[in-house]
């Protein structure tokens, strides 16, 4: 049997933001070819059909295993997501050589020259511990040189819209360094309520990051059921090395269940650009859809990646994927394979082939597992937006009806699913 390709190796330089590729692949493949039997190790976890189990894995496992060496008490083991660099210890010196604390003498706000940390997802509100009760409109010059500010205001619009808002920044003497936050909350008289932050900064190695994050609850045009969405966007860029990444996450709810959660990414070091994109879709009534794709190049020409897809519905559904390289050279490998389960939960059709001239096509002994719910639901969203669900929107008159407009141009858009990465 002819040999798998050896994965591209590249040795990465650290950065103090955070910058390092993910891993691609987890799956780790054997094949004999005396008796087509495939060990799998897969970074994910499924559920069985008789019984919903509550977890996140978006992994799934690929190959056929030997009919007469498998139990139904098998299953597909998840394995720990791999962390990216943190950023937070390599930037503590530096936070305190460029932007030194506010003296006891001083209001101001603190500085904050920390840039977001990678695949860290969409943050909590008790995260985020945003205050709009203040009023304030000051600002001030530190011992040291720097200046900061803070204000707050409200804004009022059409349809009883209303928008609360706190602003503050600091920038080092020289100009080089500098961060501005935002915070605020929206409302109008249709039931719209949304509670956002928008951070940026930069300091004076050249380094540079966005981050905003967003919470809205609002009412279906088509079902006329609640939703809450939620979002979150991050980058960073190196302002000493080519590099720099992008993530953009979000995550839909609906009152009776539906579901859609996903994330886009995108990163960059020296000669090697990596992405990642995956989405779970939940349509409320046992039915699920989830994906991921995976795929990194280098300037040399080598490319290689990882994808896979799979759909169930009460018991019946199907696992595809593929796994492939590509040589600066143009040569290519590639394995695909399938999984096909009938719903009784005892037999399972694998199927599969490479490029090197693996095949293969059997039935064997196996209990099907998916999620058919999603870890964290409707009910979890609500108990973890008590900010948002309290904000208060203006008085309204008698005899004013709300003008129930559900593309309100009050508030930027969510981000759309297709929205592909683009680098910072």
């Amino acid at each position: 049997m002819a040999s798998v390709p050896p994965s591209f190796v590249l040795r990465l330089r650290r950065s103090e933001v955070g910058f390092r590729p993910p891993e691609l692949f987890r799956r780790r493949v054997l094949i004999r070819s005396s008796d087509c039997k495939i060990k799998c190790c897969c970074s994910g976890k499924v559920t069985p059909i008789r019984v919903i189990v509550s977890g996140s894995g978006r992994k799934c496992g690929n190959n056929p295993v030997d009919s007469k060496k498998t139990s139904g008490k098998d299953r597909i083991r998840a394995a720990p997501a791999l962390p990216f660099a943190s950023s937070q210890s390599m930037m503590s010196s530096r936070q305190e050589k460029f932007f030194p604390r506010c003296t006891p003498k001083n209001s101001g706000p603190q500085f904050r020259d920390t840039p977001p940390k990678r695949d860290t997802g969409i943050a909590s509100e008790k995260e985020w511990g945003i205050s709009l009760n203040e009023h304030v409109n000051e600002s001030g010059v530190n011992a040291d040189g720097s200046t900061w500010y803070r204000e707050s205001g409200e804004d009022f619009g059409e349809n009883g819209f209303r928008c609360r808002w706190a602003k503050m920044g600091g920038q080092s003497h020289d100009g080089l360094s500098e961060w501005k936050e935002t915070w605020w909350e929206k409302s109008d008289w249709s039931g719209y309520k949304e509670l956002g932050v928008e951070k940026s900064g930069k300091n004076s190695e050249g380094d540079s990051w966005w981050e905003t994050w967003r919470e809205v609850l609002y009412q279906d045009e088509w079902s006329n059921l609640a939703r809450i969405e939620r979002s979150a966007q991050k980058q960073a860029k190196s302002g000493v090395e080519n590099a720099g990444w992008y993530e953009n996450w979000w995550e839909k709810y609906d009152a009776k269940g539906w579901t859609e959660k996903g994330a886009h990414k995108y990163g960059r070091l020296n000669e090697q650009s990596w992405w990642e994109k995956w989405g779970e879709h939940y349509d409320g009534r046992g039915s699920v859809l989830k994906w991921t794709d995976k795929w990194a190049e280098t300037e040399l020409g080598t490319r290689w990646g990882d994808k896979w897809e799979e759909k169930f519905f009460a018991g019946i559904g199907s696992r595809q994927g593929e796994t492939w390289h590509v040589s600066p050279a143009g040569e290519r490998w590639s394995r695909t394979w399938g999984e096909e389960h009938f719903g009784n939960g005892s037999k399972v059709h694998k199927y599969g082939k490479s490029t090197t001239g693996e095949n293969w096509d059997i039935v064997v002994d196996e209990e099907t597992y998916y999620e058919a719910e999603p870890h964290y639901g409707w009910a979890d969203v609500v108990g973890d937006s008590s900010q948002l669900l309290s904000i208060q929107p203006q008085e309204k008159p008698p005899g004013v009806y709300p003008y129930l407009d559900f593309g309100s141009t009050s508030s930027p858009s969510l981000p759309k699913d297709d929205d592909d990465p683009s680098p910072p």
